[in-house]
């Protein structure tokens, strides 16, 4: 089993991954930031975390939470079979629940998980960073409707969610924010101080 198996698979049962111009994005910010430490909000089946680790040749640590038990272990069982448990740490929690409690500082945090939650996913995303940390979000333009009138009622709390998640960034002065119009939207949020 590679990294290429394990999306082929992830794109078969329909779950969910990281989109390859995303990941582009995401392999340059890597490259240039060297983290030691990554905090991942939404694990699926581990691909992203795989990748991450691959482009910095296995020097991170990550921990990376996953709601959803089975997508969890699948991730974790993805992870063993490419011999990097040494490296990815899998959380099975609520990421709602469990952020809270984690007291480590990350280098990078990305955050792909429930699109309603991303207010207090960047809530605890700012208080485990620091000077020099970067938070990227996925999927924040979310179809186009985040950015657009349209408000079917089942895509409501998502659109709400990403909305206060943008303004909360705007208005923070600590933070720098890009919105890069790749994949279903990315914004790359550096922390200044």
């Amino acid at each position: 089993m590679n990294i290429e198996e394990i999306k082929k698979e992830a794109l078969k049962q329909h779950i969910p991954i990281i989109m390859d111009e995303t990941l582009e994005v995401i392999k340059k910010v890597l490259i240039e930031k060297q983290p030691k430490r990554i905090l991942e909000i939404g694990t699926a089946t581990g691909y992203s975390s795989l990748c991450f680790a691959n482009i910095l040749n296995n020097q991170i640590y990550i921990d990376t939470i996953e709601l959803d038990e089975i997508r969890a272990n699948e991730a974790i069982n993805n992870i063993k079979q490419l011999g990097l448990e040494k490296c990815i740490n899998v959380i099975k929690a609520n990421a709602v629940e469990v952020l809270p409690i984690l007291n480590e500082s990350y280098d990078i945090i990305f955050i792909d998980a429930a699109k309603g939650k991303y207010p207090i996913f960047l809530k605890e995303a700012i208080r485990l960073s620091h000077k020099g940390s970067v938070i990227l979000a996925d999927n924040i333009l979310y179809k186009g409707y985040v950015m657009s009138d349209y408000n079917k009622h089942k895509q409501r709390t998502a659109v709400k969610g990403l909305r206060e998640y943008l303004k909360l960034l705007e208005e923070n002065k600590e933070f720098e924010t890009q919105l890069i119009n790749v994949g279903d939207g990315l914004t790359i949020s550096n922390r200044r101080n």
